[in-house]
């Protein structure tokens, strides 16, 4: 049975034109899932549309209105779009509850954090002076810089391992860690999170960098989304099977 997985996506940097890349849908197809998209509507249909799903895929895009976990806008704080913020919430506190596997991806990953309680750091480079460039120019499979993935987590036993190196299109970053979610990795050159888990849930895991960028390339992250399928394979309700 091929498990439905809804994405997550947003305005393409074009308000009115709703778009996502092409890496997200490949990269479920290949781990034998169907890709159903999900525009942001009402927050009250985030119920609706997850009781017709199988697992959730929160994708990347634009930064997070700050107003949502108790700041203020940050002088380098980019756009935001309000309502794919307050429909995503809405969809991920719905997925909890009804414990619906969750792939969470860069904007997705602090999309998942605040809706745990946590905060982020709006602005790596004038927050966290001293910091790499975590906003790295090159192909969408430019491998920037080290990530160290924490022993013993979800995440270090799907990808196999302890140190890999990894993309990375982001100012913004994990501040505070949400309720119930723990760290699964952190960049080895300057402390950066770029990994949250929900032990405790049948799938909850969540990535600061972009591993479907890497669908054709040798050495993808295929591992996330095949483990992130099988999960949602199993969740699966018996009458569809």
């Amino acid at each position: 049975m091929r498990p439905l997985i809804g994405i997550t996506l947003g305005d393409g940097d074009r308000p009115g034109i709703h778009a996502i890349r092409e890496d997200y849908i490949r990269s479920v197809e290949q781990a034998q899932a169907v890709p159903v998209v999900l525009a942001a509507v009402a927050p009250g249909d985030a119920a609706a549309l997850l009781g017709r799903l199988d697992g959730l895929l929160l994708s990347g895009g634009a930064d997070v209105d700050p107003s949502l976990f108790g700041a203020r806008p940050h002088p380098k704080l980019g756009r935001v779009d309000r309502r794919r913020d307050d429909f995503e919430l809405a969809l991920v506190r719905e997925a909890l509850r009804r414990d619906i596997p969750i792939l969470a991806i860069c904007r997705g990953h602090q999309v998942l954090n605040i809706a745990c309680g946590g905060t982020l750091i709006q602005d790596i480079p004038s927050e966290l002076p001293g910091t790499l460039n975590h906003d790295a120019p090159g192909k969408r499979w430019h491998r920037s810089h080290a990530v160290e993935v924490v022993s013993g987590s979800r995440l270090r036993d799907i990808l196999g391992r302890e140190a890999l190196r990894v993309n990375s299109f982001h100012h913004q970053a994990i501040e505070r860690v949400g309720q119930g979610l723990v760290v699964s990795a952190r960049c080895a050159e300057d402390g950066v999170i770029e990994g949250l888990e929900i032990p405790s849930r049948r799938f909850v895991v969540a990535v600061q960098w972009h591993p479907e960028s890497f669908w054709r390339q040798p050495d993808s992250f295929q591992s996330l989304f095949d483990a992130h399928a099988e999960a949602c394979r199993a969740a699966v309700p018996v009458a569809r099977r």
